[in-house]
């Protein structure tokens, strides 16, 4: 089977390779296929442990014509090329984009260099990579599925969703929204599942050192606040900041992030413009060894997700998964899955999303209330091995592909 990807590795797409790793270990001969060419100077250890071999097509057309023109001249002599290209030039009609024609050459490389022994095609994203991948099938009288995660679900056309689940075999998401989203798009209910990705459990032990009892009462004993995500709009970064702004002055606290994103630089300098410049770390990206250090440090886990402008947000993210399996108290957003995952008031604490004075409350409760931290964080932990471990989520992919 062969996986096309968007970029590969990527740190932030943890679940995607825990995914991959967990096919190879049932015995799955897998190709990875990546659109883009990684841009993470670090990688998971995780990327080590996958065998597959990954192929990258040509990101722009014109970084490799020789390639991308030998490719089109023998694509269409397959059997399935006219096909596709009415397909295409359909899709073009409706999206004249000059991304729309990155896709269907990479489509056509895709199909010419494809090893005969490729039986199937699966995408990761309902967008470029599953037309990519659509396309190429197409071509080569292949079948294909593809796994639809947050973005991709929210910010593609209805006609293009509609479309690609009508030609795809079958799709899965990770949240029950985005779920019942597609079904009532596809022809067949029954071809759109739900699949939380979940967590890796083993490789999540639970800490060993038991949680840190300050209040914030001292300034010497800081409650430290954490956050793993990139700094984009639909983290909600921006309502954080905002939240620890309007935490009292007697209370002592730490905040780090980790990630990178476009939006790092501007709320850098609304940290400072708030004043919290000195209490708060910018870690950027790390890899995983890195991150579970910090779960283990923390006291309070944070993630203010939002939807964006655009209509993006979150799936189901690992980041409240992970910090859960490390008894974390979780304070987040009623935001897609979310809800599924933590249960407001028993397994952590949920408030309406932009909401920084109810995030700002959730956090000084929290704070002022070892006890409380603790017996949620247990509870999430619960919670998280026993209904998120993502061997679930590869026994529901091994079905659908029928193996």
């Amino acid at each position: 089977m062969a996986v096309v990807l968007k970029g590969y590795p990527r740190l932030s797409e943890t679940f995607i390779a825990q995914e991959i790793l967990g096919l190879e270990r049932r015995g799955l001969a897998l190709s990875l296929v990546s659109l883009r060419h990684p841009t993470d100077r670090a990688r998971h250890p995780i990327h080590r442990e996958i065998q597959a071999q990954v192929a990258y097509l040509p990101e722009y057309l014109h970084d490799e014509p020789a390639r991308t023109i030998a490719a089109w001249r023998r694509a269409r002599r397959l059997p399935g090329f006219k096909t596709a290209r009415q397909r295409w030039l359909k899709d073009l009609a409706r999206d004249p984009s000059r991304n729309r024609v990155r896709r269907f050459g990479q489509a056509c490389v895709l199909a010419d260099e494809l090893p005969a022994s490729i039986r199937h095609i699966h995408a990761h994203f309902l967008h470029t990579p599953a037309s990519v991948a659509r396309y190429a099938a197409l071509m080569r009288g292949l079948t294909w599925s593809v796994s639809a995660h947050a973005k991709d679900i929210w910010t593609t056309p209805e006609w293009e969703k509609r479309e690609k689940l009508a030609d795809a075999s079958w799709a899965v998401t990770c949240t029950e929204v985005g779920c019942a989203h597609l079904a009532a798009l596809a022809p067949g209910a029954s071809s759109v599942g739900l699949v939380y990705h979940g967590i890796d459990v083993e490789r999540f032990a639970a800490p060993a050192a038991p949680a840190n009892g300050c209040d914030g009462s001292a300034e010497e004993r800081p409650v430290r606040l954490l956050s793993v995500g990139r700094a984009v709009e639909k983290k909600g970064y921006g309502d954080l900041l905002a939240a620890l702004a309007l935490l009292p002055p007697d209370l002592h606290w730490r905040f780090t992030h980790i990630g990178g994103g476009e939006l790092r630089h501007r709320l850098q300098q609304q940290a400072q413009a708030l004043g919290l410049g000195p209490r708060i770390q910018w870690l950027g990206p790390q890899p995983q060894p890195a991150v579970l250090e910090e779960y283990r440090r923390a006291d309070i886990f944070l993630l203010a997700s939002r939807i964006a402008a655009d209509g993006d947000r979150d799936g189901l993210p690992n980041v409240l998964m992970e910090a859960q399996s490390q008894r974390l108290a979780c304070v987040a957003t009623r935001v897609s899955a979310v809800p599924e995952l933590i249960e407001d008031g028993a397994t952590g604490l949920l408030v309406a999303p932009g909401d920084a004075e109810g995030l700002a409350g959730a956090i000084l409760a929290l704070s002022r209330d070892p006890a409380r931290r603790h017996a949620l964080g247990r509870a999430g932990e619960v919670r998280v091995r026993r209904h998120f471990g993502h061997e679930a989520g590869i026994d529901r992919l091994i079905e659908r592909l029928k193996l």
